[in-house]
């Protein structure tokens, strides 16, 4: 029985056999484009379980997709994995404020890649699958089998990965937690990431919030806390 659907958006042929043949060797079912308006197209008409992105595409480059991915309501939930040639830090840092859940570096390995799409798409599955009550507390209300959030009567839309810190520092308001703790409850310990990116979130939580922002607060040389 084949796993969950994986949409591929590689635009060198010879990447995208090797991801294609070693998906298709554990068994997932693989869509792939080879730029990133077929990518586009395709997300909208496959509606697959996770994407794997290129961020050097030619015509609509990766980070232009993931911004549109996310800001359609038919693919907005979708988790995305980037795949960089560059690994700097600022193209990480980008594809993560516009929602981006994971990424890899080439060259890379693809048993790291396939281990990366397990995590992410396990990630999505407890999301859905959660049966924890709901939270409200200093007016942020979240709902999670509907992964709905409100901040007062405004509900607020917020990337998965947002979604899954706001939902973590709110399991226990007033205790502090640092980023690498925040990064292996939501990502997994074999995610590697920079204080920067954990930052970026939380930056990008605060201003959706408004007015509510303040309620995640900083612990100055350790990381972050949901107000008591």
């Amino acid at each position: 029985m084949a796993k969950e659907k994986i949409l591929v958006v590689e635009d060198d042929e010879d990447i995208l056999e090797l991801i294609d043949y070693n998906l298709k060797k554990e068994n997932y079912q693989v869509i792939s484009a080879l730029t990133g308006e077929e990518g586009l197209a395709a997300a909208r008409r496959e509606g697959p379980d996770v994407v794997v992105l290129d961020l050097m595409l030619p015509g609509i480059d990766g980070l232009e997709v993931c911004r549109h991915l996310k800001k359609d309501a038919k693919t907005a939930r979708i988790p995305v994995v980037m795949v960089t040639a560059r690994g700097e830090e600022a193209d990480v840092v980008a594809g993560l404020e516009l929602g981006a859940d994971d990424y890899v570096v080439k060259p890379f390995s693809p048993k790291v890649l396939i281990a990366r799409l397990r995590s992410v798409l396990r990630r999505a599955k407890v999301q859905e699958k959660d049966p924890d009550g709901i939270f409200e507390n200093h007016g942020v209300y979240i709902h999670p089998g509907r992964r709905e959030v409100r901040a007062g009567s405004e509900e607020i839309d917020l990337t998965f990965t947002e979604f899954n810190i706001l939902r973590f520092l709110t399991r226990r308001p007033g205790w502090v937690f640092t980023r690498s703790q925040i990064v292996d409850a939501v990502r997994g310990i074999d995610y590697h990431v920079t204080e920067r990116s954990v930052d970026v979130h939380v930056l990008g939580l605060r201003k959706k919030l408004g007015e509510f922002g303040n309620v995640i607060e900083t612990v100055r040389g350790v990381g972050y806390r949901f107000k008591e």
